[in-house]
């Protein structure tokens, strides 16, 4: 007995090879084009880009400029700092007094000393 071929027809899958190559060579043309793209844009990078506290410290500095520079602004009393403290002074230096003695290390061997 003679083996029959029995495989369907082949012509139908004829245009799977061709049209394969032609999309897999779209996609090495795109990412090409991608990595010139990108090449290109970091060249236009600085070198290095500025400190961000450097900068807001400029910005702050320009504003105190122009809060001095304007002309309806009234006039502040020396030694008043508008983000200070409403304890007294003295009450202040009592306070970090008691902190410095409470931090300081102890003479004699406490409990807190190790051997």
């Amino acid at each position: 007995m003679v083996a029959v071929n029995n495989f369907g027809d082949t012509r139908s899958g004829g245009l799977a090879g061709p049209m394969g190559l032609f999309i897999i060579l779209l996609m090495v043309i795109g990412t090409v084009l991608l990595i010139r793209n990108m090449n290109k844009r970091l060249r236009r990078l600085p070198d290095s880009f500025p400190d961000p506290a450097v900068a807001r410290r400029a910005a702050e500095i320009a504003r105190l400029d122009a809060d001095l520079q304007r002309t309806d602004a009234a006039p502040r009393a020396a030694g008043v700092d508008d983000d200070g403290s409403d304890v007294p002074p003295a009450v202040a230096e009592a306070e970090v007094k008691t902190a410095k003695d409470a931090d300081a290390p102890r003479a004699e061997g406490g409990a807190g000393d190790r051997a």
